[in-house]
């Protein structure tokens, strides 16, 4: 062994790794996986004021209490997030707190809510920015299904870039948006009274009283604007180092900025008198009491527009990295760990894409047909992720755990009850199918971890293997003709085996191209053994077939050769006899399949054709 070796320059003091060039920032945390929760903001508040409204006036007024309520959830929701994002690493959120401290069912459980929610996420989002486009453009709105289509074509390929090139172009967006909702949330408190109000029509429908289940309701409706904050956790490792740090602060930067637009917003519903209007979005109302409706109010509205479409870059953040980790368990198909340059995990992402472009088709791009969907596995996985940090901190119990329990015991009760209550009010309205599908998708991902299971017993995976021994191995090639590539062949055929047979078949429509054939073979005299397998009924595929089964060795190789020609364009010219052998063979017999190339060059080329 050399003395010798090459050593890598050391990286410069600040210099980041290559590897990290291509990951998260704070800021490049929160454009490329808050939008889902930053965007929730157009529809939460809206969602606790169309349950509130049945009760009048003075179920309005219940509106900030309900959403402070909500806020206290989300607060409870970042801190436990911020815990998970320190105790798993890693990555995966509900589902790695799950599997380590409530079982592998229950993780599995998670898993399935967690891809729900990124599926219905992307749907959802792209539903809706079309929506308010095709409100503003009415003639687009027979296109609804192509157009979303086509956003979600772009921010597809947007991701197939690398996470971190998709976060640097949604800063902008998302920094527009904030700061739009955060100058309406200000100049509306400043205001005496709104510049704009739209007036409700009157409601036919008798006026319920306010009551328990009037606001649990309300609550469970409003908590819709917590789906997205979970994002974060789940995708820990797209973060550059210190990763743990930095998902922890845009984890904690999500929940502020949420929050306080949550509560500024409600805030200046009562304030302005907001009701719902037909046709008219509760944010609009806000904007326009607060700006008018001048630029401010079209910037704003704008800007939810691009956000709204945007959102789906949350999924394509967290589902690949969450597919990652159920494929290193066993739990998906192993392709779904592969990771192509620029940190992109190309199934997962296309897995996203397929799902989520066959809801939007089969719904028509219809908005309020997927939003009944939404919320009902977010909260499944709040809730397992939080009971699950509650048997953390009594298994680890570190100085102070009993508080943090505590927490997390009152937000698993929480998110518990906002689940049981959106699945019972929104069952009727598509909530059947989330019901229905999350155990297929359990018993789906168990099965798969069966199959690996048994794959791993037949490969004694987790065992140390017998030593290996050399063994007597038949090579048997089947061969059509004496030329270049069967001499190729037969080389590499020697180098292989012991013992070498060549097979060709014959038919007995056909004596003088067999006679031609053996009295080439004569003269060539390869020193191989050369069996002629004679079918009467003209087949090349199943009589190379049969005879590989019927050889009585331990050890066969089948080797085949194959032209590989020089041009691309070129394959058409191709019989594909060889792949079709190949298969047959790998489907019926023990044997070994090789498939030897011989590399035609280029007519003109000086170089020699290798095999």
């Amino acid at each position: 062994m050399s003395l010798l070796s090459e050593r890598k320059p050391a990286p410069r003091p600040g210099s980041p790794d290559e590897s990290d060039r291509h990951r998260l920032s704070v800021v490049g945390g929160l454009a490329a996986l808050s939008l889902d929760a930053m965007a929730s903001v157009a529809y939460g508040p809206e969602a606790i004021v169309i349950v509130l409204a049945v009760a009048g006036g003075a179920g309005l007024g219940y509106t900030v209490p309900v959403t402070l309520a909500i806020a206290g959830l989300l607060g409870v929701l970042t801190l436990s997030y911020r815990q998970v994002i320190a105790a798993f690493p890693e990555g995966g959120g509900a589902y790695g707190v799950a599997k380590t401290y409530l079982g592998r069912r229950s993780a599995l459980v998670a898993a399935a809510s967690l891809v729900v929610d990124y599926v219905l996420n992307v749907a959802v989002s792209i539903a809706a920015g079309v929506a308010a486009l095709t409100s503003a453009v009415p003639a687009l709105l027979p296109y609804t299904v192509w157009l979303c289509l086509a956003v979600l074509v772009l921010v597809t390929a947007i991701n197939l870039r690398g996470i971190a090139h998709s976060a640097r172009l949604f800063v902008a967006p998302t920094a527009v948006f904030v700061l739009s909702i955060v100058a309406v949330i200000v100049v509306g408190i400043l205001r005496d009274h709104p510049v704009s109000v739209e007036h409700a029509t009157t409601q036919a429908h008798a006026l319920q009283t306010v009551g328990v289940l009037l606001l649990l309701r309300a609550f469970a409706n409003g908590c819709a604007a917590l789906t997205g904050v979970e994002a974060i956790a789940n995708a820990v490792p797209t973060f550059r180092s210190p990763r743990v740090k930095r998902a922890q602060r845009a984890e904690v930067a999500l929940g502020a900025i949420l929050g306080l637009m949550l509560i500024g917003i409600a805030a200046l519903i009562v304030r302005f008198h907001i009701r719902p209007v037909h046709g008219v979005t509760i944010l609009s109302q806000v904007t326009a009491g607060s700006l008018g409706h001048g630029i401010g109010y079209y910037v704003v509205q704008f800007s939810t527009v691009v956000l709204l479409a945007l959102a789906a870059n949350t999924s394509f953040g967290g589902m690949p990295v969450l597919a990652q980790l159920l494929a290193k368990d066993n739990n998906l198909p192993h392709l779904f760990a592969l990771r192509a340059e620029r940190q992109v995990h190309r199934y997962g992402i296309a897995f996203l894409t397929a799902t989520a472009a066959l809801l939007l088709i089969g719904t028509g791009g219809d908005m309020n047909t997927l939003v009944p969907l939404f919320a009902i596995g977010v909260f499944v996985g709040f809730t397992l992720s939080q009971a699950g940090m509650v048997r953390h901190w009594w298994s680890e119990r570190p100085a102070g755990w009993r508080p943090r329990a505590a927490l997390n015991g009152f937000g698993a009760l929480l998110t518990a009850l906002a689940a049981v209550i959106v699945t019972a009010t929104k069952f009727s309205e598509g909530g059947w199918l989330i019901v229905v599908t999350m155990p297929l998708m359990v018993a789906l991902m168990a099965a798969i971890h069966r199959a690996y299971d048994r794959i791993g017993e037949r490969l004694e995976i987790d065992r140390v293997p017998a030593r290996p021994r050399p063994r007597r191995a038949l090579v048997i090639v089947p061969i059509g003709a004496v030329n270049r590539l069967t001499q190729e062949a037969m080389s590499a055929a020697l180098s292989i085996g012991d013992r070498v047979v060549a097979v060709r078949v014959t038919h007995p429509d056909e004596p003088e191209d067999t006679k031609k054939f053996i009295e080439a073979w004569e003269r060539w005299a390869p020193d191989v053994n050369l069996t002629l397998v004679n079918d009467n009924h003209r087949r090349l595929v199943e009589p190379i077939v049969e005879y590989v089964r019927g050889v009585d060795e331990p050890h066969v190789f089948v080797l085949i050769p194959e032209v590989e020609p020089a041009h691309a364009w070129q394959r058409i010219l191709q019989n594909q006899r060889g792949a079709v052998l190949a298969h047959a063979l790998r489907r019926d017999t023990d044997a070994v399949v090789c498939r030897l190339r011989f590399r035609l060059t280029p007519i003109g080329d000086s170089r020699p054709a290798m095999p």
